[in-house]
């Protein structure tokens, strides 16, 4: 049976633990540098400031460590860390799995099982032949899906706008080079 609680038995449910009293002397074990070590960066007031990983100036770990090859920047598009998925859905997948006149969304893709997610995007693929008249709405279509679709007499409503592609530097390309004529050479020409 537990003793009865009064002043002379009363203590803490988790023991106290004193504060580390430094710099007090030699004899507390504690004294002098006061746990710091000699001298140093970690030995002076403030050095609880460095960042992590850092390493005092020296080429820090994470910095020594090969790194990703490869296209790795927002601007390599469909390579790399910023790559954008999308979902592909066939011309014969729609061919079996619809009727003529139907309307097809992401949602009604998903129900009939051709996609698995509605938060990724639908991209048209031009694989197999539609023969149905069909009122398709996805993300983005291949040029030969639209083709397909509208030779079938369906219509197709893109969800996302397409991307314009920059034109390339034709300057750089050997068929881009207007060849220079005679008469632009004699102009340059200094005159003697």
């Amino acid at each position: 049976m537990a003793e009865e609680l009064n002043l002379s038995n009363l203590q803490p449910a988790q023991a106290r633990k004193d504060r580390k009293r430094v710099g007090r002397g030699l004899g507390s074990g504690k004294g002098r540098y006061s746990g710091r070590g000699i001298k140093g960066q970690k030995s002076r007031a403030g050095s609880h400031m460095m960042r992590a990983g850092y390493e005092g100036g020296q080429m820090p770990l994470y910095m020594r460590t090969a790194k990703l090859r490869g296209n790795t920047s927002a601007d390599a598009m469909p390579i790399g860390p910023f790559r954008t998925y999308t979902q592909p859905v066939n011309l014969r997948d729609l061919e079996a799995r619809f009727e003529a006149g139907e309307e097809l969304t992401p949602e009604t893709l998903k129900a009939k099982g051709l996609i698995r997610s509605l938060r990724k995007d639908v991209k048209l693929l031009g694989v197999g032949d539609l023969t149905k008249k069909l009122s398709i709405t996805v993300h983005g279509a291949s040029a030969t899906a639209k083709e397909k679709v509208e030779a079938a007499g369906g219509t197709l409503t893109l969800l996302r706008e397409p991307k314009v592609r920059k034109p390339k530097n034709m300057k750089r390309r050997p068929e881009g080079r207007s060849k220079v004529s005679d008469t632009e050479v004699s102009d340059t020409e200094p005159e003697s």
